[in-house]
């Protein structure tokens, strides 16, 4: 009989051999942002149109080697996460306890999700999706005070920021003292206001990437908001994989209830 680590390893096998498969007909669509960076509109609706006489979906996790080469000059990529590490992530989805922990965390921090999202006009999804795989995946002890001060890790809190995201939003100087990158450390431990800097992470990348500003980004909207989404979650993570992955965690139907539902008092009735 198998041990449940080995059922676990042979579920994010399977899981994985699933994910990679593609249409062999189904070229890449290109990311619709400012002129310089790729193919026209036009070519972007000319495209779908085609893809759905034939009954097909673009994929929006699909980038070009030209996106890859502008979006890797512009921001920095990593590449693909390694097949091995694919598997365990894959295998960690299947943990019960652990997803059942990290909903907790991010009941938690739903209040400052919705707000802040509602604030910046940013999808909450794209926020709880992340927020999800980073807890998941989160290293032991990396958001102690001590582990923070150490400086042995890049990132810290839920969202799995660094420092330079405060100078990104010009909340810290690109000249900081060491005291005061110390302290913009310490202040990533603390998850709500984390959380706040991951909305405006987004934010920000979607202003300077042209994307809509008028309305919230929705992934059944169009391959042009699954392709910007898509693209967000890309430059958060810096792995290719990374995308499709938080897409799929958009749709779960319990992260989306979530962020969605409402909890109302019951009153006993009288008697």
């Amino acid at each position: 009989m198998l041990r449940a680590s080995s059922w676990v390893l042979a579920l994010g096998l399977l899981n994985g051999l699933v994910a990679t498969v593609r249409h062999p007909d189904v070229p890449s669509v290109a990311l619709v942002l400012e002129p310089g960076l790729t193919a026209s509109l036009e070519a972007q609706v000319h495209q779908s149109a085609k893809l759905a006489v034939n009954g097909l979906r673009p994929n929006p996790v699909d980038f070009t080697p030209d996106e890859l080469r502008e979006l890797q000059r512009r921001f920095g990529v990593h590449g693909p996460q390694p097949k091995l590490a694919q598997l365990l992530t894959q295998g960690m989805d299947q943990l019960t306890p652990l997803r059942a922990n990290t909903f907790s965390r991010i009941e938690e921090l739903k209040p400052v999700i919705v707000s802040e999202s509602r604030r910046y006009g940013v999808n909450p999804m794209l926020v709880a999706a992340v927020l999800f795989d980073e807890i998941q995946r989160a290293k032991p002890g990396e958001d102690l005070p001590l582990a923070a001060d150490s400086g042995l890790f890049k990132t810290h809190g839920p969202a799995q920021l660094g420092v330079d995201e405060f100078v990104h939003q010009g909340l810290l100087s690109p000249d900081a003292s060491p005291e005061e990158r110390a302290a913009a450390r310490r202040e990533l431990l603390i998850p709500e206001r984390n959380v706040q800097l991951l909305v405006g992470k987004f934010h920000r990348l979607s202003t300077v990437l042209g994307f809509p500003s008028n309305r919230i980004l929705e992934a059944s909207a169009g391959p042009r908001d699954a392709k910007a989404l898509a693209t967000l979650a890309y430059l958060h993570n810096g792995k290719l994989d990374y995308p499709a992955r938080i897409l799929s965690y958009m749709q779960d139907p319990a992260l989306h209830a979530l962020i969605y539902s409402e909890r109302r008092p019951q009153f006993s009735p009288l008697i």
